[in-house]
């Protein structure tokens, strides 16, 4: 049970210069993105585990700031390649944390694609902690970037 309204959503765009298939691969692939997500100083991702279908599981699992240790898990709720990424989210940060939706909708132009971060069903304490979403788009941005 939510223990606050949830009405709370992070909205964020960012611009790839690079297919959908390659921003959905560095999304989905447990080792591509252990490689981007996270950077030094802040988090690192040393663990990513994937069962990339709609009820499949997913984890990821690393260093947080000051060394301690991290573990957010989920399930996906729809996986359209290259097109469309849904998944639950609950991170251990906090011992009360409460279960959210993320979802990532890309379009692609001429090779450019256009991804859109919707986090939702947050409660007001959980969308002050997830306002890390621009470094992380930009990280992926700077991966899918420079594999080009």
């Amino acid at each position: 049970m939510k223990t606050a309204p949830t009405d709370q959503v992070i909205t964020e765009e960012i611009v790839i210069k690079a297919s959908a298939d390659q921003v959905f691969a560095a999304l989905t692939d447990p080792t591509c993105r252990m490689q981007w997500w996270g950077a030094e100083g802040r988090f690192k991702t040393t663990q990513m585990e994937s069962d990339l279908r709609v009820g499949g599981r997913w984890m990821m699992a690393g260093t947080g700031m000051g060394g301690k240790p991290f573990r957010i898990s989920g399930e996906y709720r729809a996986v359209e390649c290259p097109r469309v990424l849904v998944f639950t989210w609950l991170p251990d940060f906090y011992p009360d944390a409460e279960v959210s939706l993320v979802r990532f909708d890309l379009e692609e132009s001429d090779g450019i694609t256009r991804v859109r971060l919707t986090h939702s069903e947050l409660t007001s304490r959980d969308a002050q902690v997830h306002r890390g979403w621009p470094d992380i788009l930009a990280w992926l941005r700077d991966y899918v970037e420079a594999k080009r």
